[in-house]
C-alpha cells in the first residue's frame, strides 16, 4: 500500500475513534462534561463503576459529577477532603475549601476536574459540593 494511502487510511481510523470516543463520554445521560460547566446527568455510587472506563483520554479539563451520601469528611485547616461511596466499590474525593457543616451521611453532589487516581479511586480536583434537598 502506497504511503499516501496508509496516512490516508489512518487518519480516517483516527477521526472514526475520536467520534466514537466522544459518542460515549458525550451522550446525554453522561457524568463527564468537557471544561468547567457541569454535566447534564450525574453518576451515583451505583452507577459509577459503569462510568469509570468510560472516561476521556483527551488533554483536557473534564468534569465529573457524581450524588450520593458522604462516606468521609475531613478538613486539615487548608482543604477539605469529602469522599463519597464506600470504599468496597469506586470512591470519589472531592478536594475542595472547606467542608461547609457537612458531615458523614449528607447527600450531596460534587461536579469538578476528573482525575483516575487508582483501579477504584477517581479525584475531583478542584472540587464544588453541594447539598441535595432529599425530598421528605
Amino acid at each position: 500500500m502506497p504511503l499516501s494511502r496508509m496516512v490516508a487510511v489512518g487518519a480516517t481510523l483516527l477521526t472514526q475513534t475520536a467520534a466514537l470516543s466522544a459518542e460515549l463520554w458525550q451522550a446525554p445521560n453522561s457524568p463527564f462534561m468537557l471544561g468547567e460547566a457541569y454535566p447534564g446527568r450525574s453518576a451515583t455510587c451505583e452507577t459509577v463503576k459503569h462510568w469509570i472506563d468510560k472516561a476521556p483520554q483527551i488533554d483536557a479539563r473534564i468534569t465529573f459529577a457524581i450524588e450520593g451520601n458522604l462516606v468521609a469528611a475531613e478538613w486539615d485547616g487548608a482543604l477539605a477532603y469529602l469522599v463519597m461511596c464506600d470504599e468496597t466499590g469506586v470512591q470519589v474525593m472531592c478536594i475542595t475549601y472547606s467542608k461547609d457543616g457537612r458531615n458523614v451521611g449528607d447527600r450531596v453532589l460534587f461536579a469538578g476536574g476528573y482525575q483516575r487516581v487508582g483501579e477504584l479511586r477517581i479525584m475531583l480536583d478542584p472540587c464544588l459540593a453541594s447539598v441535595v434537598d432529599v425530598p421528605g
